[in-house]
Parts: structure tokens; sequence; C-alpha cells
């Protein structure tokens, strides 16, 4: 009875998903080179602007890390005809809510609105794009504020760091082996100057997606649009080259001190290749197999059963240009680290050698239809994917077809990528350790 539920479950998640409305949009270019995507949903009195430049921390000069970052910041001062201190007033009492992110690829600014709002969500990132007020006066404001949210998130948090001891080892050639936040005496080192022309490289028009979404009359956005982007004028081209890294054939040991832990912790980490290939993706079902919920693998061995750890798991951190897949574990009472990565090292060799159980292939495919279900669930969340698979895979489309990937994913593909990526000699062991005052 149990199994003829379970079998219940998942055709009804199938068929649901199956039949998960197409995200339906239109996109095009202006003359300037910006890229727009319009999708229209009625389904509430909302709408989303949105703008993705394709500039992140590996984009920063080696010595003025967290540029990027710290632009995410800056541009919420104001403009020419957005005072200082307004920004998020003008949201606010506007019946709207607003925000930014970094990463080391790409910056994104949204709004959510009333839908009768449009025009002033698309006037404010067109003031953001156009007018920005970049001074020392700011620059020095947002500098402290930038301070205070690494102490926040990085310098006081436990276990905060531990990305950035990953990559700066697994990394030795390309900007991923550097932080999104960066160093702080590299932005107090920055002139207004490198501020300016920052800005005039990266913040131009063919540099970036906007993306309206959302209950909209698309030929009256489409009017909109082009009377406050169109007349923008065009950057100059921008040329990205990073260097490739060198494959890792032996085993790199490392350590990481963290002064606000008490427990160590314990990272097996491998380099793997871009989110735009397949192989990724067959990373994050190995991940998901491995360390998704209570009842996945790690989990239930090494938390449950032994009793040996804390916490374990796996992470398939993909960016655009590499990605860095990590094991994790931390020690229960006198476990050793090296205990925790023999136990995971074996469930890794099963994956290698072993095609995983048709149950468990099911769950996984379950997992990552509920996943594409949710992620176009609401109108911010298409946004932000209509943007980033335009931006970063350069598919918008893939917001309807990734999902396709992951369905055809095989149990010996799986059994394949991991033998190809997951070897003992071709990773990171990093010992991540309380720093003794």
């Amino acid at each position: 009875m149990k199994k003829s539920i379970l079998t219940l479950a998942s055709a009804v998640l199938v068929a649901f998903s199956a039949n998960a409305q197409k995200v339906e949009f239109e996109e095009y270019n202006l003359d300037n080179g910006m890229h727009v995507i319009l999708h229209k949903d009625t389904s509430a009195p909302v709408v989303v602007t949105s703008v993705m430049y394709h500039v992140g921390a590996k984009d920063e000069q080696p010595d003025r890390t967290g540029m990027a970052h710290f632009f995410e910041h800056l541009l919420f001062e104001g403009t020419k005809n957005i005072k200082k201190g307004e920004w998020f007033k003008l949201v606010s009492s506007n019946g709207g809510r607003n925000n930014a992110n970094t990463t080391d690829d790409r910056t994104y600014y949204y709004e959510i609105f009333p839908s009768n709002k449009l025009e002033l969500g698309l006037w404010m990132e067109s003031e953001r794009l156009l007018h920005p007020i970049i001074g020392q006066e700011g620059v020095d404001t947002q500098n402290e504020v930038v301070k205070e949210e690494k102490r926040l998130r990085v310098d006081n948090q436990p276990y905060s760091r531990f990305l950035e001891y990953v990559k700066q080892n697994i990394f030795k050639k390309h900007p991923y082996k550097g932080t999104t936040i960066g160093k702080m005496e590299h932005l107090d080192a920055a002139t207004l100057e490198e501020f300016l022309a920052f800005n005039k490289k990266f913040y131009v028009p063919n540099n970036a997606t906007l993306v309206v979404a959302g209950d909209i009359d698309v030929p009256t956005a489409k009017k909109m649009i082009q009377d406050y982007f169109g007349h923008i004028p065009r950057g100059e081209e921008i040329t990205k080259n990073f260097p490739k890294e060198d494959p890792i054939t032996e085993t790199i040991t490392a350590k990481g001190y963290d002064p606000n832990i008490q427990i160590p912790a314990v990272m097996a980490a491998y380099r793997t290749p871009s989110m735009k290939t397949r192989d990724s993706r067959v990373l994050d079902m190995i991940s998901s197999y491995l360390s998704t919920g209570k009842s996945s693998v790690l989990y239930k061995k090494l938390v449950d059963e032994k009793k040996m750890a804390l916490q374990a798991g796996a992470i398939n951190a993909s960016q655009e240009d590499y990605g860095t897949y990590i094991l994790f574990g931390l020690p229960q009472g006198d476990t050793k680290l090296m205990d925790i990565v023999n136990e995971i090292d074996e469930e890794i060799a099963k994956i290698q050698t072993e095609l995983i159980s048709e149950k468990a292939y099911q769950k996984l495919q379950n997992q990552f239809e509920n996943n594409y279900v949710n992620s176009n669930s609401s109108v911010e969340g298409i946004a932000n994917s209509l943007a980033r698979y335009n931006v970063l895979y350069g598919d918008t489309n893939l917001i309807n077809t990734e999902i396709e990937i992951y369905r055809s994913i095989t149990r010996e593909e799986i059994k394949e990528v991991a033998k190809k990526y997951l070897n003992p000699n071709q990773r990171l062991i990093l010992e991540y350790l309380p720093e003794k005052k």
C-alpha cells in the first residue's frame, strides 16, 4: 500500500509539472544594445521591473576587489532626479519594494510595484543607468555600509569563510579565487576616478538585460521602454578573456581558520565545469542524491546511523565559467575529520561503480520537477529566471526547457559523471578549524 501511495504521488507530481504553464515571453534588442524581455501575467495586479548587468566580482581588477558588490550599494545613493536618500522612500510610498544582489558573474536590481506604477519602475531604472550620482560623499557613505555588511555576514558569522578558503585554493588563475564582497583595503584605496571608470565600462545598455514581467499591456510597455531607455548611448564593447585553470591532478591540502567556531569542519572540494554544461546539471542531481533532506545518503549515514557528524552534505556551487563541488561534514564527539572524508568517499565510490536505485532516481526526478514548478510560481521568480538565463546562459527559453535536460539525465550518466569529476586526485581537502585567540 505504501509503495502504491508513493507511486501515485510521483505520478501526480509529474503530471502536474508536465502540464505546468509554459512561460510565454517576448524578447528583442534596442538600438543601443539593451536586451529586453517582456512577460505578461495578469493573475495579479503587480509588475516587476528589473535589470541584470553582466558584471560581477570576476570582472574586477585584482587589486580592486569588491568593486562590483560596492556598486550594488552605490547605485542606490541617488541620481540627477532622485535625491540622496530618496530612492527607497520613493519605492515604498508607491506601494512597492525593491532590492539588489551581486555574484561573481552578474549584478541584479529589481522593483516590484502595483501594475499601475510600471512607468515609475522603468523611469527609476533608466535613472540608475543614465544619471547616477557617483561622488566622494556617496562613496564614503557606502564604504561604511559595506564594511558593516562584511562584519555582520563574514567576520562575525560562524562558518562564513569556508567558501572563501575553498575558492582561494581551488582556483589559481581565474578570478573566482576571490570573494564577492572583496577586500576592504582595496575599496579604501580606490579613487573616485576608478569608480567612475567602472561605471562607464560596465553600466551601459549593451551590457544589460531589462525584464518587465507581470500585469502589463505589451504595446504600452514597449513604448515606455523606448522612451526611457532607447536614447541612452551605447557603451564600448566589453571583452572578457579570463585565464583558464590547469587541471587538478593531485590532492591539495589546506587549512582555514575561523574565530567564530568551536567545532571544526572538513571540506572535499572539486573544480567542475560551467553551469551551462550538461555535466554540471548531472552534478546537481548527485548533490541532491547525497544531501537533500534528512533521508539523503550522507545525512542518514553520518548523522542518523553512525552518529559521526552533526551535519554532512554536498553543494554544487555552479557558476558561469567553472563550478565548485563541495562535500562537507562537521564531526560529532571525537570523530576525526579524515574519518568523515573516508565515509563520504565510500558513498562516492558507490555512485561511481553502481547505478543508484530506481527508487532514488525517481525521488530525484520528483525533486527537480518540484523545483521547476516552484521557481516559476511567482512573477518575481520568473523575472529573475528570464534575466539569468539570458545573461549567463545565452538562452532565455531555458526557463521552459531546462527541466527537460534534467528529465533526460540517466542513472548511467550519474555514474559516469561521478567517475569523471569526483576523484581523490582532483580535489582539495580543507580542514576548517577554530582560530585560537
